[in-house]
Formats: structure tokens, C-alpha cells, sequence
């Protein structure tokens, strides 16, 4: 994990001070053409050269530094690199001159980056994830368009205590929410059934929802027990996601177990059904105290399931709910606990039954 800052060009003491941490991606990437959307080429422009492009009309929203943490491609990405990312961005949201930050990665695997921030930060300072879905030397290339508008909301401070976000196309959606729905298209993130945060337009910012644990904005319970400074990341196990279909086999579930796979995430059909034969396999892996999550294939919808020593995922995505066993696991707590996090952090709900009107 790089370290290296870039400080701002000038600094304004009336504007706030957001961070880029740059991780490479698509937004620093370039085509084999002007049209050739899907064809990389190998000159990659760089971090500094995107925000410069940005310049005079940035330094009127905020003063932007950048820490040149990585250049990494999706494929590449491990539990250990995240382990150390979330090192980096705690020491730097720690700083009292940082008011936010903004990650810039590939779109491929953004949406997990994104979780894993927004369950392992300790900080509730704006943390803005933004990437492109079209090179920097193409016709209509987003990064430019999608880099100032993730600055622009991390220096509102809109988002405090939302955990992470995710800004592309013009709106934020919230880490757990946020999936990738096209390969190609531009407007392929969305927010599920829940929609979008809110919006950005010019410097009009609204934001319209808001994640649950804003009710705990400034106390202890905003935080996860997931703290990356005091779980080093030899603890964080290998989790694995088996896919349910027609005949599925039982191989693929009694391969992981005889691996030593700690947990395995199932994504079945429906509300987390498995053909026969995987839950034949999954019985006897249970028995060899593997931990299961049972999620749906389905991209929405919860699964409210899990009997006996299956934990149901609810409306988690599996690549999301495999996040969430992997750092439970990585804890060392006890089964019970983990269950107690898929049903809490996992399954975020806001309550207001608690909540007593002043009169009373």
C-alpha cells in the first residue's frame, strides 16, 4: 500500500480538505481507440493529471490532496489488500486537516470495495467510492464527471455517519445497497429496490435517505466490531460462495470443506433453496463445523431462512453477505455472534418504536 501524498496546489482555509485515495481502475485507464469501450490499451494517465483536468473550478468546492495508494487491477484485489486499505484510510480520516475522502477504484469489484469500507472504517467522516465505466481518452469518459461530483459530496458533509457511498452518474446509493447491474452500460449501479440516496446536480446536493445507523451518529454504536488496526490480516479466513441452480452437483461445497474452507455463502434459488444434493453436502459440512450463510440469487429480496445452524443472509447480496462471514469469522467470536451481526449490521432497520414525543 502506497503512501505517498500529493498535496493540493494551493490551500484555501475557508474550504474543507477531502482526500483522494486513487486505487487505479477504468477512471485512469485508456482505449484502444475513441470509441473502443471495451478494448485497454496500456498508457494509463495518472491521478494527478485526472484532478488537474478538474482544476480551477475544484479548488472553489474543496482542497484536494491525494494519497497514490495503489494501481490495481479488480482481479487482483485480495481480503489482505482491503486489510491494509482500511489501515490507510483510518490513519488518514484520522488526521483533524482531513474532512473526507474520496476512493477512486475499478468499477468491477467496487461494489465489495465499497462494503468492506463501509464495515471496517472507524471514522464517520464522508467516505465517497467513485469510479468510470469509460476510459479517459474516450468520446464521452464519466471519470472526469463522476470524480468532481464524489469531491463535491464528501466537502458538503452531507454524508456524515453514513459510512461509505457510492457516487457515479450523478447520484449516491449506499455501500450495502449498491450493485452492479449491466457490464457495459453506463448507468449500471443502482440501488436495488431501495434507489438512490440522493442526488448531486451542480451544486445543488440532496440527499433523500439515509442508512439506519445515522441514528447513531457520534456514539459507540455507530461503529462495527470490525476494526482492521486491532485484527491483523492473517486472521481474516477464506469464505466461499456456491451457487445454486437446477442439479447442482455437491462437489463444488465438499471440495471447499476438505479445503478447510471456514465459511461458505450459498446463493440459492428463491428465497435460498439448494437442489438435494447440496444440501446433502452442506449437512455434512455443517458437521464438520464449516459456517453456512444462505442468500437468493435472486439480486433482491431477503432471505429470512436458516434452520438450525444456517444463518439467513436477508436481502444481502452473496458477494456482500460473504464480506460480512468473512469478518465475523476473522473476529474470532462464536457462531452465535456472527448470526447476531447478519441480523443487525447486516439487516439494518430503522426503529422509531423506542422513541418518546417530548409531551411524553
Amino acid at each position: 500500500m502506497g503512501s505517498e501524498i500529493v498535496p493540493p496546489p494551493h490551500v484555501d482555509p475557508a474550504k474543507p480538505n477531502i482526500r483522494i485515495v486513487s486505487l487505479g481502475g477504468t477512471i485512469v485507464s485508456t482505449a484502444k481507440g475513441r470509441f473502443r469501450y471495451q478494448s485497454y490499451d496500456t498508457p494509463r494517465i495518472s491521478i494527478e493529471s485526472l484532478v488537474q483536468r478538474l482544476q480551477p473550478e475544484i479548488s472553489d468546492v474543496a482542497n484536494v490532496s491525494i494519497l497514490k495508494a495503489a494501481d490495481i487491477g479488480s482481479n487482483d484485489i485480495t481480503a489482505t489488500f482491503l486489510h491494509d486499505l482500511s489501515v490507510a484510510i483510518d490513519k488518514t480520516l484520522a488526521d483533524p486537516k482531513v474532512d473526507g475522502v474520496v476512493v477512486t477504484t475499478g468499477t468491477s469489484v467496487l461494489e465489495e470495495v465499497a462494503y468492506w469500507l463501509d464495515l471496517t472504517l472507524r471514522s464517520d467522516k464522508p467516505v465517497v467510492v467513485t469510479g468510470a465505466m469509460r476510459q479517459a481518452n474516450t468520446v464521452s469518459w464519466d471519470g472526469e464527471g463522476n470524480l468532481f461530483n464524489a469531491i463535491r459530496l464528501a466537502a458538503s458533509r452531507k454524508t456524515t455517519c453514513y459510512g461509505t457511498v457510492v457516487m457515479l452518474e450523478d447520484e449516491f446509493i449506499g455501500a450495502r445497497e449498491v450493485t452492479k447491474t449491466d457490464a457495459v452500460r453506463m448507468d449500471t449501479f443502482q440501488g436495488r429496490r431501495t434507489g438512490s440516496l440522493g442526488y448531486v446536480d451542480e451544486d445543488r446536493i440532496r440527499a433523500i435517505h439515509a442508512p439506519a445507523r445515522v441514528l447513531q451518529c457520534h456514539k459507540p454504536g455507530w461503529q462495527t466490531p470490525f476494526d482492521m488496526n486491532a485484527i491483523p490480516a492473517s486472521a481474516i479466513p477464506r469464505v466461499d460462495i456456491v451457487y445454486s441452480y437446477v442439479d447442482a452437483g455437491a462437489e463444488p461445497i465438499a471440495a471447499l470443506t476438505a479445503a478447510g474452507v471456514k465459511g461458505i455463502v450459498t446463493a440459492g434459488t428463491g428465497s435460498g433453496g439448494l437442489s438435494t444434493p447440496q444440501k446433502d453436502a452442506r449437512k455434512a459440512a455443517l458437521e464438520k463445523g464449516v459456517i453456512f450463510v444462505s442468500a437468493t440469487r435472486t439480486g433482491s429480496g431477503s432471505s429470512y431462512g436458516g434452520t438450525g445452524k444456517i444463518i439467513p443472509a436477508g436481502d444481502l447480496l452473496p458477494q456482500k453477505a460473504r464480506m460480512l462471514l468473512q469478518l465475523g469469522l476473522a473476529t474470532g467470536k462464536k457462531e452465535e455472534d456472527i448470526r447476531h451481526w447478519f441480523l443487525t449490521i447486516g439487516r439494518p432497520d430503522f426503529d422509531m418504536s423506542g422513541i418518546k414525543r417530548e409531551a411524553e
